[in-house]
């Protein structure tokens, strides 16, 4: 039983399958997000992408977003006048003609990474920042921690998203995303911390010993356990 994986971004969608035990089944697939990320426009590329690889039965996909029972309720990067309450696992699935589940793309990549021990929080850094947070490997779904206020008006997503990256530079940029960590650490006392998303390759620090850098690659590898029951 092959389960594909659908990571939508706001910069890029990407596509792969994997076996029961998140063994790699495809490559990696990527395609730019289309602009605008309507649903249908977002659900036609899925389509393409996912004809171009071997047979699958049912797909597993991470969404930028608050996501309640395969209902979207928000997407701060693609537009959230698009995504209000848009039913995404209905529409996939009669898109794509398998079985959908549809939950917050952090809280996806975090399956394929978390070890199950303790408090677990995971990050990643990209358009925005995004935020999992797991106890003994149980999900705690939909931490919306990157719109929270963080330090003088602003959030943690304001300061360590991708457009202040380019516009002040990975010396002060790793600063402020060491801050962040700083800040986190006493508040939710986690065990480890999983650091991903395109720009974790920017961090220009040593960072503390229970800090962990991961790839979308391996995080990808959750996606059959989103159909553990």
């Amino acid at each position: 039983m092959l389960t594909l994986a659908v990571d939508i971004g706001g910069g890029t969608i990407k596509v792969a399958a994997f076996g029961p035990k998140g063994e790699r089944a495809t490559e990696t697939l990527s395609r730019p997000t289309p602009s605008p990320a309507t649903p249908d426009s977002v659900c036609a590329l899925v389509r393409d992408m996912a004809g171009t690889l071997p047979p699958f039965e049912r797909v597993s996909v991470g969404f930028p977003g608050i996501v309640k029972r395969n209902v979207t309720i928000n997407a701060p990067n693609l537009g959230n006048e698009l995504w209000h309450r848009v039913p995404l696992g209905a529409e996939l699935g009669r898109t794509l003609g398998h079985p959908i589940r549809v939950v917050n793309d952090v809280d996806l990549q975090g399956l394929g990474v978390v070890q199950g021990e303790g408090v677990e929080l995971v990050l990643t850094l990209g358009t925005g920042m995004g935020a999992a947070l797991f106890t003994e490997g149980v999900l705690v779904p939909n931490l919306e921690l990157g719109h929270h206020p963080f330090r003088n008006g602003h959030t943690y997503e304001d300061l360590v998203r991708d457009t202040e990256l380019k516009r002040i530079g990975k010396v002060e940029w790793t600063a402020r995303v060491v801050s962040v960590l700083e800040q986190l650490e006493p508040i939710f006392n986690y065990d480890r911390l999983h650091l991903g998303g395109g720009n974790a390759r920017n961090i220009a620090a040593q960072l503390p010993s229970n800090v962990r850098l991961f790839t979308l690659e391996e995080a990808l590898r959750g996606a059959p356990k989103l159909w553990d029951d």
